[in-house]
């Protein structure tokens, strides 16, 4: 009689737990489903913030033509969402390349060598941290209008090829890789940066692939670093550009939805193709074995 019991509420906390994930789908999905069929309509189809939200005449409608794509083109082309879209992607990709070369390397050093302070310069690291960026706006300003970097792509990738969070990550799960790897390389005459190039980065997969997910997401969202660094429209971001192209057009909703629909693709698709190294990168990498 006791076990009828138990599967009665074991169904039921399955249900709830069903309803309840189903329930948070519906709240996370629905603003980007907005957007998205937002970017798609006229302007003259909203006249303020109620006719954002979809209705069945918007899907009754919907024809896909040149016409369709026209808030995107002419946010595109009118915005300069082009060249903004273009200096993202080379400051993204050179912060990406900065973090898994020099983030690698101290992982390395602080999991692999035994030297005179190590765990100080590890403790320095995690203090790091917790320092929000705001407060080291004004020293990182000051130097680099002392190194004549001011309104330059180069001001907002320098201040971040290292951060403390892909340093602590691949320590973590280098510390669960056995040391007896390493010890087998050195005995055949592998130098450090054969050791770390053909036997931890193969094993560290999953650890790469949240770094690359977790640098080129703060990377691509950056906002204040380039409203500080940077002064001509020539070398805004996207998140600098889209900020300041509200302000510049007003409420002009479906235009914006466009953009934001340009600048979230990229992340989205990058996501897409490593979930499956992330998910596995955050329930074993992260953690030290």
């Amino acid at each position: 009689m006791i076990e009828p019991i138990k599967n009665k509420n074991f169904y039921l906390q399955r249900i709830l737990l069903y309803i309840f994930l189903t329930t948070l789908l519906i709240i996370t999905i629905t603003p980007f489903l907005i957007m998205v069929i937002t970017s798609f309509k006229t302007t003259d189809n909203i006249a303020g913030l109620r006719d954002i939200l979809p209705s069945i005449e918007t899907f009754k409608n919907f024809k896909i033509s040149r016409e369709t794509f026209k808030n995107y083109i002419e946010a595109w082309n009118d915005g300069m969402f082009g060249k903004y879209f273009y200096n993202t992607i080379i400051v993204t990709l050179l912060v990406i390349l900065g973090n898994l070369i020099f983030d690698t390397m101290v992982a390395y050093a602080l999991s692999r060598k035994e030297f005179y302070g190590k765990k100080l310069i590890f403790l320095f690291i995690l203090a790091r941290m917790m320092i929000p960026v705001q407060v080291l706006i004004i020293p990182v300003f000051i130097l680099i209008k002392q190194l004549n970097l001011y309104d330059t792509l180069t001001a907002l990738i320098l201040p971040n090829v290292v951060q403390g969070f892909g340093i602590f990550l691949m320590k973590q799960y280098f510390d669960g890789i056995p040391k007896s790897l390493d010890e087998a390389a050195i005995i055949d005459g592998a130098s450090d940066f054969q050791i770390l190039r053909y036997i931890l980065f193969p094993i560290a997969k999953p650890a790469i692939a949240v770094l690359i997910i977790n640098t080129a997401l703060s990377t691509w969202n950056i906002f204040l670093m380039p409203l500080i660094l940077t002064q001509s429209v020539e070398k805004r971001v996207l998140g600098l550009g889209l900020a300041l192209y509200k302000s510049q057009y007003g409420v002009d909703y479906v235009h914006s939805m466009a953009a934001s629909t340009i600048a979230v693709l990229p992340i989205l698709i990058l996501f897409l193709c490593f979930q499956n190294y992330i998910v596995s990168g955050l329930t074993k990498g992260a953690v030290k074995t």
